[in-house]
């Protein structure tokens, strides 16, 4: 993202804003949080808010903010932020040491740091994996957030399967809410298709 955005800041308060939990940040929080100078944070919230990315309002004296839902590029942005930092992060810089990777995917619920049920899936992965690598991402990601990821891989050909049988798993997963990190959409959801 740092390509693409040449302000520290702003890449900083992306990745804060669209996955937090909590409705509303105040700055001095949103300031804690990002580790930045407070003058270089408003003045990027004042921008963000000038494009619409962000609104803010008051309560009890303080300045609120959060991130705009039908901002024309949030899921665009919650994409860039899932491709660059934590699991998918990890997942796309070591995409080699992974395998041969065709397809993964984060939930958006998992993304917005939403608590999963048990029978939610929180990552899918599909290709020729390494699971052991791919395991050990997961457990520094499961340590870093405290919190158990549940995730899946399988093959190819495995998934292809299921998705020809429609099977309640898969269909699951793949209609549910989500950002594909590695991978072709239509590809992805062509076996879905009759």
């Amino acid at each position: 993202m740092e390509e693409l955005f040449i302000s520290k800041v702003r890449v900083k308060l992306l990745k804060l804003l669209l996955t937090t939990t909590e409705p509303l940040l105040h700055v001095r929080e949103i300031v804690r949080r990002v580790d930045e100078e407070i003058n270089a944070v408003r003045r990027e919230l004042l921008r963000m808010e000038k494009f619409n990315m962000v609104t803010s309002e008051w309560r009890a004296n303080r300045r609120l903010y959060h991130f705009r839902k039908d901002y024309v590029y949030y899921r665009e942005l919650l994409g860039f932020v899932a491709k660059s930092t934590g699991v998918g992060g990890e997942i796309v810089k070591n995409k080699n040491k992974l395998g041969k990777i065709k397809f993964a995917l984060i939930s958006l619920r998992y993304l917005k740091n939403h608590p999963s049920a048990p029978d939610d899936v929180d990552i899918l992965v599909v290709g020729q994996i390494v699971s052991p690598e791919l395991q050990a991402i997961i457990s520094d990601e499961q340590a870093r957030r405290e919190a158990e990821i549940n995730y899946s891989f399988m093959d190819e050909s495995e998934f292809n399967f299921r998705v020809k049988r429609r099977d309640p798993f898969i269909l699951k997963v793949l209609t549910q809410p989500k950002v594909l990190i590695m991978g072709d959409e239509e590809d992805l959801l062509s076996g879905l298709v009759v």
